[in-house]
């Protein structure tokens, strides 16, 4: 990692303000990145500066800053004018999964940064090839996909698209480490990324399982948890193989993969829900059931897991932090 790094000296950028951007700008002011936060629009404001003051309080309880919230509240400036992301090393788009706003909002950033602002994306469904596309100086934009709440995770994705200079890549590699994030470089752009695809491949078995009979959801969700949930943060997937074992694995390999689920079409579950408009705790039906009281345990719980689990991984960092690119 590159040492002359400052936080302080490197200003960044985000453009969309909603749970993810807010999210997202909280983790990079703790990190101490003066931000320049951008509203597309006036009513993209409205509950900002409540969120942010609560994830602020969140972050304090949990240890991750140094200082007051208020003093943190004091490194961002607010603005609809995109002239103001003029100084910015990088800026972070984070509006809705829509080509076509994305377009709108990349040209405004590339007509007022300087050629060599990176500028990326948060998406996990649209790829990064397509995306810059929209972007003059593509080789300057790239991935950065993080996850909600960005200020209480160690995960980050990087993606590279056809045309992104490695050395752009490389500098946010770097720059992600002061950021607290172990994160990953996909040198080619895939869709879905990692984390997605591998998500989706168990979401598509378990569905499957589900729907032939053979486990219910909620005992489908338990599995998960007490087993693969109680060694990943560890771990990860190849580290787990090596400690069990790679004969045993090599063998349930063989007999397993057969029989596994190679669907192509959406599973029956998950299209009813989408039929039903379901989503799930916002709207308090989904794959389970919620009155308004338990979806709101349920997030508090969450946030109180995330603060127990961030320190947890910080406990047990992984392999140092080598160069990923040439």
């Amino acid at each position: 990692m590159s040492s002359d790094l400052q936080t302080e000296n490197l200003p960044i950028g985000v453009v969309g303000l909603g749970l993810m951007g807010t999210s997202i700008i909280v983790s990079l002011l703790a990190a101490g990145h003066p931000v320049i936060a951008i509203a597309p629009l006036p009513a993209d404001e409205a509950g900002f500066e409540s969120r942010l003051m609560a994830q602020l309080e969140a972050c304090r309880e949990a240890g991750i800053l140094t200082r007051e919230p208020n003093d943190y509240r004091a490194m961002i400036s607010i603005s609809e004018d995109y002239t103001a992301l003029r100084n910015c090393t990088l800026v972070q788009e984070c509006v809705i999964e829509k080509v076509a706003v994305k377009a709108q909002v990349y040209q405004q950033i590339t007509a007022v940064v300087g050629a060599e602002t990176v500028i990326s994306s948060n998406t996990s469904a649209i790829p990064i090839t397509e995306l810059q596309q929209l972007v003059a100086c593509p080789e300057r934009f790239l991935g950065i996909h993080w996850a909600e709440p960005a200020f209480a995770t160690r995960f980050l994705e990087i993606t590279c698209g056809e045309k992104t200079n490695p050395r752009h890549a490389q500098v946010i590699y770097n720059m992600a480490h002061l950021w607290g994030k172990e994160p990953t470089l996909i040198k080619k752009d895939i869709r879905g990324f990692i984390t997605n695809r591998l998500m989706y491949a168990v979401y598509r078995e378990a569905l499957f399982l589900v729907g032939q009979g053979l486990t219910t959801l909620a005992d489908a969700d338990k599995a998960f948890r007490y087993d693969a949930g109680s060694w990943m943060t560890l771990m990860g997937l190849f580290k787990r193989m090596d400690y069990e074992g790679l004969e045993d694995h090599l063998q349930t390999l063989n007999s397993l993969f057969p029989q596994l689920s190679n669907a192509a079409e959406v599973p029956e579950p998950m299209q009813e829900m989408v039929e039903r408009h379901a989503r799930g705790t916002q709207s308090r039906q989904g794959l389970y059931s919620y009155t308004a009281e338990s979806a709101s345990a349920w997030e508090r719980s969450f946030a109180e897991f995330n603060k127990a689990i961030f320190h947890l991984a910080r406990r047990y960092p992984g392999a140092p932090a080598v160069n990923p690119l040439p």
